[in-house]
């Protein structure tokens, strides 16, 4: 199992950016790496509420987690702190061993001068998922996550 963490620094309050967390359209646009669309079939944002997501590539050529060229994976939120913290309990849909396991998620929101710093730690990453493919991930939807706050608030991008 794997373990990463990247941080971006969000021109947009954490408020805003917490609604992005917890909002399944903005999920749907944000979450999600380039070269891939979302598809969001279950989204309770509550503490113990479901969540199940799909995650599929634009290239045929590509391999999915769950299916042919699809990611599916479904959890629940374990954790939410208004405007701070989002902690989500996840796993792939997936009969590949190598694949399987529950996940963790943390996303934090900190104040940081003129905008909001968010970290998202992923545990329990299977190890047949690179790790430097899972940063390279999170920070393409973190940059999206970013273009999508700070569009809405009319902040220019950091």
């Amino acid at each position: 199992m794997h373990t990463t963490q990247v941080s971006r620094l969000v021109r947009a309050p954490r408020p805003v950016i917490y609604r992005a967390l917890l909002d399944p359209e903005a999920i749907a646009a944000w979450r999600v790496p380039e070269g891939m669309s979302s598809r969001v079939h279950t989204f309770e944002a509550v503490e113990g509420g479901a969540f199940r997501i799909s995650l599929t590539y634009d290239s045929s050529g590509e391999p999915g987690k769950s299916g042919e060229h699809t990611d599916t994976y479904h959890g629940r939120f374990v954790t939410l702190v208004p405007d701070e913290l989002v902690v989500e309990e996840s796993e792939f849909e997936t009969g590949d061993a190598a694949m399987g396991g529950r996940m963790t998620m943390t996303t934090r929101l900190t104040d940081a001068g003129d905008g909001t710093l968010v970290t998202i730690l992923h545990e329990g990453i299977p190890d047949a998922v690179s790790p430097a493919d899972n940063e390279t991930g999170t920070r393409m939807a973190l940059d999206k996550l970013a273009a999508l706050v700070e569009e809405v608030t009319g902040l220019s991008p950091a």
